[in-house]
C-alpha cells in the first residue's frame, strides 16, 4: 500500500532531526521535511497554507482558532520552548532599572501577537506588577524594515499598538532611544554591537528563570505542530502518526544529550548541564503530550485573552486533535 505524501515545514532542531534525516518515519506517511527558518515557515503557513504539517507559533495558532474556518488543528508537540526573561532589552539611558520602570514607556515588539512577547507581557504582569496596558507598543521589523503582523488583529481600545515607520527597525530605534525597551525572540544587533547602550533588564537572567520555574513549574512553550485542517479531516490518523514519530525523534535526542562516549553537541560540560537540568526540572524536562503541559497551556491561554488576542479564554484541550490528547499505553 502506498504511503500518504505530506510536507512538513520545520526548522533543524536536534529533537526533530531524526524525521529530517529519515531515521524515524511516521507510520503510513512519506514525509518531505522542509528545513527553513521559523519566521518563513510561519508566514507561508499562516498566509498561504503551503504545507500539510508545520511548526507553528503557539500564539498565531491560538489566534487562528477564532477564524471561522479554523484552518489548522494542532498536536501537543512543542519543538520550541524558551524562558524569556533574557529577552527583555532596554536602552541604558531610558531610566529602566527594574521591571516596574517599564510602566509608561515605549516598548518594541516585532509583532504584538508573537509568542515570545505574549509570555513576556504576561510574566511582567503576573510577577512584576507591569499591567499589559501600561505601556505603548511599537511593532515592525527588528533588523529589517517592513515586518507586519502575520494575522490581522482586533485589539481592545486599552491596548496601545503603533506601527513604526517604513524605513525604521526596532533594533536601531532601541539603540537611538526612540523606544525604551524591546521584547523579542532574537537577540538584537544593537545589544551585540551597541557598546553597552543596550542592556538586558535581567542581567542575571539564568537565576531569575530558574527561580521562575521553581515557583511556577512553567517552561514556556513557543511553538506547536499544526496540521492543515483539510489534510486532518481527510486522514485523521495523521495526528497520531505524526505525534508518535515526533515523540520517538525526541526520545533519541534525550539519549544523545546523555551520551558520554563522545559529545554530540559542542558544549564541554554538556553532561553536567543535563544532570543539573534533570535535578531541577525532572527527567522529562521538555515534555510533549497534553497532560504534562496542561497548566502551562492554561497560563498562556489566559495571557492571550488578557492581552486582547483571544475573544474568549480557550481551554487547553480545544487546541488539539482529539486523537492526540490521550497517551497510548500498552
Amino acid at each position: 500500500m502506498s504511503k500518504l505524501k505530506l510536507s512538513f515545514g520545520c526548522w533543524n532542531y536536534d529533537r526533530t532531526r531524526a524525521l529530517m534525516d529519515g531515521s524515524v518515519q511516521p507510520d503510513g506517511i512519506n514525509l518531505n521535511y522542509l528545513n527553513m527558518p521559523v519566521e518563513e515557515t510561519f508566514f507561508r503557513m499562516l498566509r498561504h497554507k503551503e504545507f500539510d504539517v508545520a511548526e507553528m507559533s503557539l500564539s498565531s495558532y491560538t489566534v487562528s482558532m477564532f477564524n471561522e474556518s479554523r484552518p489548522f488543528v494542532a498536536i501537543p508537540v512543542f519543538p520550541s520552548r524558551f524562558f524569556r526573561h533574557s529577552c527583555i532589552y532596554v536602552n541604558a539611558k531610558s531610566g529602566i532599572r527594574e521591571a516596574k520602570d517599564l510602566i509608561g514607556k515605549r516598548v518594541g515588539n516585532p509583532e504584538y501577537q508573537m509568542t515570545a512577547p505574549v509570555w513576556i507581557r504576561g510574566i511582567l504582569s503576573d510577577h512584576y506588577g507591569v499591567p499589559v496596558d501600561s505601556v505603548t507598543y511599537f511593532t515592525g521589523g527588528e533588523e529589517e524594515p517592513g515586518r507586519s503582523e502575520k494575522i490581522k488583529l482586533d485589539l481592545p481600545p486599552n491596548i496601545k499598538v503603533e506601527r513604526i515607520g517604513p524605513d525604521q527597525t526596532l533594533a536601531q530605534m532601541l539603540l537611538d532611544g526612540e523606544i525604551d525597551a524591546l521584547y523579542t525572540a532574537r537577540m538584537p544587533s544593537s545589544f551585540l554591537k551597541g557598546g553597552g547602550k543596550v542592556l538586558r533588564l535581567f542581567e542575571d537572567y539564568e537565576q531569575v528563570e530558574r527561580n521562575y520555574f521553581k515557583e511556577t513549574g512553567i517552561f514556556p512553550i513557543m511553538h506547536t505542530v499544526a496540521i492543515r485542517r483539510d489534510v486532518y479531516e481527510a486522514n485523521r490518523w495523521v495526528a497520531r502518526s505524526m505525534m508518535k514519530a515526533l515523540e520517538e525523534s525526541q526520545r533519541r535526542t534525550y539519549e544523545d544529550l546523555y551520551e558520554t562516549a563522545a559529545l554530540k553537541a559542542m558544549l564541554p560540560w554538556l553532561t553536567s548541564h543535563v544532570e543539573q537540568v534533570r535535578r531541577e526540572m525532572g527527567e522529562d524536562f521538555w515534555p510533549y503530550g497534553f497532560e504534562k503541559n496542561q497548566a502551562t497551556l492554561q497560563t498562556f491561554l489566559r495571557y492571550s485573552f488578557e492581552q486582547g488576542l483571544s475573544k474568549r479564554q480557550l481551554l487547553p484541550e480545544e487546541l488539539f486533535a482529539p486523537e492526540s490528547l490521550e497517551a497510548f499505553k500498552i
